[in-house]
């Protein structure tokens, strides 16, 4: 390897001898005190030392892939879990944006006029949602800074999966 030498590198692949380099960012020092090895994968890089520095050593690093998780947007549409359902609103967590997995916690708000178009005052909140539903629902705004707000006021939109009060599951065709 040479100094702006750049490479895909492996966790676990050796890069380099620690007599000749020294361990950066990514990488570790294997126990035997000698080899360096890439923690993760991303670009292999080859740094020199700081002019002002004793060291004459190269350091050798691995910089990740920064790969970011979906983050939901007014207008995308969301798969959630309700998680508290209240009077007048729903509190769900976001597990998909469109058809990615989202890597941190976001919370969403289906609030009682937005769960249908039509006849908003006779929504009930307890009939409509129960804790662990799936639900599909559009976001409408970012809310506050604690959740964003969720509408299920679309026919494609709304509750995918639930589960009764006695546990079973149960389908959207079925009538209780």
């Amino acid at each position: 390897m040479f100094a702006g030498e750049e490479n895909i590198a492996t966790p676990g692949e050796i890069l380099g001898d620690s007599s000749q380099f020294i361990a950066g960012k990514g990488t570790y020092l294997a126990p035997n005190g000698r080899n360096i090895h890439a923690s993760l994968t991303g670009q292999r890089r080859v740094v020199p030392p700081p002019a002002d520095s004793a060291e004459k050593r190269l350091t050798v690093e691995v910089v990740g892939h920064k790969t970011r998780g979906a983050v939901p947007e007014p207008g995308v549409v969301v798969i959630t879990r309700v998680t508290r359902v209240m009077a007048r609103m729903a509190s769900a967590d976001i597990m998909c944006v469109e058809s990615k997995a989202v890597k941190e916690k976001f919370t969403g708000i289906i609030r009682q006029q937005d769960v249908r178009a039509t006849e908003i005052d006779k929504v009930d909140m307890y009939q409509s949602f129960r804790p662990g539903d799936i639900v599909k629902a559009e976001v409408l705004s970012l809310g506050d800074a604690r959740a964003y707000y969720l509408s299920t006021a679309k026919n494609e939109l709304g509750v995918v999966s639930a589960q009764s009060i006695a546990g079973k599951n149960s389908a959207w065709k079925q009538v209780f």
